[in-house]
């Protein structure tokens, strides 16, 4: 599946999300959080726990947004994913546009949130995609050099970053260009080192998508690959048609091999959820089982773990992840696959597309509780 980008914006697989909005406020980064109104209940947030935080429509008010982020925190997540696209954040060289990016990083701040960032250098099958005064980068010294300078403007300007995503699904891309491997390692390693030298408290890793690698039979990747300071996964358990054909319990069982890939690494499920989906054997009491689940391997893992995002808040009319798809320069070359991912994406929410929350909404909620806050 391709990737996520918010900001101009794609987040959970490739179902596009526009975020349009004419009243710009964001409270200045560098201010201290205001403090809780009187009588406001004060939530706890576990730095280690987040949730994709996507309002429920495709073009969402600020008001819209901003409620979501709320009712997000509520919950006692202490973090959230930002997706950013390069041509968005940088369309002149040098020369940056904070608009998108001021209002998503104020609103995780406002309710107390580190962010993890998902920089689009690699987005599943797609090398970038990259601002047009680039041309077409490569994996060499130019390339690494404009990464660490706008990285690190981005880092800069928002503290709150904490966890940075170089690369994103990377199997995908290296499944089509194997012999690029050697090219990226050397260009990861030149971005990790400079930019660790200035940022020494934030991490930076790759990506994998579990379930591809899986299916594909593709492990071996990870060891190429498990470069920075954690290994990220995503995983959505699916078979290669876009069925949920095993029960969640059996898919859990898949989570064990995050740990045994990594090598000796710590680890992060950067996006990780189940779709409700009636098409493709998804049911809302599967979901639940599942979260239970994930959060289970968590407990019994916490040391092993950065941090742990489930995806997503709420559902989207299917064929909005359908035409998003459906343009997507991945393609997919089977319409049955193509309506069957469209499905998986729009129906992962805790809320349907009527606002309704789903079970697992309220079990999110005990799965924070019930979790270690450290």
């Amino acid at each position: 599946m391709n990737k996520k980008i918010l900001g101009g914006a794609i987040a959970g697989g490739v179902a596009a999300v526009i975020i349009a909005m004419a009243l710009l406020w964001i409270v200045p980064q560098s201010q201290p959080p205001p403090p809780p109104l009187q009588n406001q209940t004060i939530v706890s947030h576990n730095i280690k726990l987040g949730l994709v935080i996507m309002p429920p429509t495709q073009t969402p008010t600020l008001a819209e947004i901003k409620s979501a982020y709320q009712e997000a925190a509520s919950t006692g997540i202490g973090r959230s994913n930002v997706y950013l696209n390069w041509p968005n954040i940088e369309p002149q060289e040098g020369q940056y546009n904070w608009k998108t990016s001021d209002i998503l990083m104020g609103l995780n701040r406002e309710q107390n949130l580190n962010v993890t960032l998902y920089f689009s250098v690699i987005n599943d099958r797609v090398l970038g995609p990259f601002p047009n005064w680039m041309g077409n980068p490569q994996f060499d010294q130019k390339l690494q050099n404009q990464t660490v300078q706008t990285l690190d403007a981005v880092i800069s300007r928002y503290y709150i970053v904490d966890h940075v995503i170089i690369g994103g699904d990377v199997d995908g891309y290296f499944r089509d260009h194997p012999n690029d491997i050697p090219n990226y390692v050397n260009f990861f390693d030149g971005v990790y080192s400079k930019l660790k030298t200035k940022h020494p408290d934030v991490k930076f890793g790759n990506w994998f998508s579990l379930n591809s690698i899986l299916n594909q039979y593709q492990t071996d990747l990870v060891g190429k690959l498990d470069q920075g300071d954690f290994v990220a996964y995503s995983y959505y358990p699916i078979d290669s048609t876009g069925y949920e054909p095993q029960s969640p319990e059996e898919e859990g069982k898949n989570l064990q091999k995050m740990i045994d890939l990594a090598g000796g690494k710590k680890i992060a499920l950067v996006e990780v959820g189940w779709s409700t989906a009636k098409s493709i054997n998804g049911t809302k009491d599967d979901q639940v089982k599942f979260m239970k689940t994930v959060f289970d391997f968590y407990r019994k893992n916490n040391s092993q773990f950065e941090f742990l995002t489930w995806y997503r808040q709420y559902d989207r009319p299917v064929e909005t992840c359908y035409n998003s798809l459906n343009t997507s320069p991945v393609g997919f070359g089977n319409d049955a696959v193509l309506k069957n991912t469209a499905a998986l994406l729009c129906n992962m929410g805790l809320f349907d597309i009527d606002k309704n929350p789903k079970p697992a909404w309220n079990e999110l909620k005990n799965q924070i509780q019930l979790s270690p806050n450290s």
